[in-house]
């Protein structure tokens, strides 16, 4: 409560994925502690932070891309998707629209280390292979959401 009420609702998003992602606390279990708070200072920015957290984002990151989707008006997309070709495993991505075949993946620093590089390309074109477009996400573009937005809209337009 008092983290969502100093550093804001969308820091303490970040932080209870963290930790339930982690496995140090339970999400229904905080939400259901969070449910019984007494109406007092914090406790709004307290419930809107459970109520958006979800624990699936791999990366602080991925949790903040995730945020800024949900509040974009766009249509959601499904976080950790399993893409499957032939009833085979593919791949994971960060962020789906399976009825576009778009994967959105944040592409942070590990995804350029000497030993990740080889597998994550690999990965890649797995999923180009199976017919999907892959969009990355970096640092950069979380700081301009208004032009990776406008991208995705378009990416995701009919026609």
């Amino acid at each position: 409560m008092d983290l969502a009420r100093r550093d804001g609702t969308d820091e303490a998003v970040v932080l209870l994925d963290r930790l339930v992602h982690a496995r140090v606390v339970d999400l229904a279990d905080v939400r259901s502690a969070v449910a019984v708070l007494p109406r007092c200072r914090g406790s709004a920015y307290a419930r809107r932070a459970v109520a958006l957290a979800d624990g699936l984002a791999q990366s602080p990151p991925e949790t903040r891309l995730r945020l800024l989707l949900h509040r974009s008006g766009l249509p959601r997309p499904v976080a950790q998707y399993e893409v499957r070709s032939g009833g085979r495993f593919v791949a994971r991505v960060d962020f789906a629209w399976p009825e576009h075949r778009l994967a959105l993946e944040y592409d942070g620093a590990w995804h350029g280390a000497p030993d990740e590089l080889p597998r994550d390309r690999r990965r890649i074109n797995g999923l180009l292979a199976a017919g999907w477009r892959v969009h990355f996400v970096t640092k950069s573009d979380l700081r301009r959401p208004d032009v990776l937005l406008a991208d995705l809209a378009r990416i995701l337009s009919p026609g």
